[in-house]
């Protein structure tokens, strides 16, 4: 089967762990010794990969994820949602039991905001003899570290000689280990929030933009929480304002956003009908918890 678009990233169980700790100067603090009560306790699958490639399968995208998983409990229980979402699995369930699924821990503060824990476990393992042969218009790619990394750049090259378009959307993790230069200049879309923009051109002046595209010489993307998401495609700007909307958990935001965005440009929408969806996207999911229980489910095709 030819896809729409193929994902590239990680797959794991997240626990969102609520507690009454406050936020203070932009931390939330947990005393050494103490003992923090948990107000909620939920727990959902996420990561990069499969939050984007449920959100491409529900816009009515034929889509495909490749990422790796553990021989356990947590690995079938991706796997099977995956399914459940139409989504084709192209990556591979992991031999050695030592390797475990990823795993995600989300510390949810009272002011709303998070720290995550991130287990990457079989994430990083990914090699190419893991990937099932495929053809896709579009590759999306998540941030991912150690083998799975250099896999994504291999894989990249030579479907963008085929004429398959790039998305990327990277990690201030992955700006601040990986020199990201080779695959930047492959990217046809990027899209990333201002602190990794800032990250990544070490540029904090007024061009973000400008410096981005320099990069990539493709469509750059750059959000900022609640404040304006800029865009740029060498030509023209755009922007698009968020609306006030009560924020129940921001976890799947950047990757909801980044799908809407793409999910346009698959199908053909001007760059603004494009930032429309993904805001529209993104505050959808922020409503509820959880990556992916509130993403958009209609048909973009």
């Amino acid at each position: 089967m030819k896809f729409d678009v193929a994902c590239f990233g990680s797959a794991v169980v997240d626990v969102f762990v609520g507690t009454d700790v406050s936020e203070r100067n932009k931390e939330i603090s947990y005393p050494v010794g103490g003992k923090i009560l948990i107000k909620e306790l939920k727990f959902d699958i996420g990561g990069g990969g499969t939050n984007t490639a449920v959100a491409f399968s529900r816009l009515g995208l034929r889509t495909g994820c490749i990422c790796k998983v553990g021989s356990d409990e947590n690995g079938r229980e991706i796997l099977e949602m995956l399914k459940k979402e139409k989504v084709d699995f192209l990556g591979e369930t992991a031999k050695d039991s030592k390797s475990k699924s990823g795993y995600s821990i989300i510390l949810d503060s009272r002011g709303g905001d998070r720290t995550i824990l991130t287990y990457k476990g079989a994430n990083d393992e990914i090699e190419k003899k893991d990937i099932k042969k495929f053809k896709t218009k579009w590759l999306y790619l998540s941030s991912l570290l150690g083998k799975s990394f250099e896999t994504q750049k291999k894989l990249a090259e030579t479907l963008k000689r085929k004429g398959v378009k790039i998305a990327f959307n990277p990690s201030s993790y992955l700006i601040k280990s990986k020199n990201l230069g080779s695959l930047l200049r492959i990217t046809d879309v990027l899209i990333l929030n201002k602190e990794e923009a800032e990250m990544l051109t070490k540029n904090k002046g007024k061009d973000l933009l400008k410096a981005l595209y320099d990069l990539t010489k493709g469509i750059v993307v750059v959000t900022n929480k609640d404040k304006i998401v800029e865009c740029y495609d060498g030509k023209k700007r755009f922007s698009i304002i968020p609306h006030k909307i009560k924020v129940v958990e921001r976890t799947g935001a950047g990757d909801a956003f980044a799908s809407g965005f793409v999910a346009g440009r698959i199908v053909g929408k001007p760059v603004q009908e494009c930032l429309k969806l993904g805001l529209r996207e993104s505050e959808s999911v922020i409503k509820y918890f959880g990556a992916k229980n509130n993403l958009l489910r209609f048909k973009l095709k």
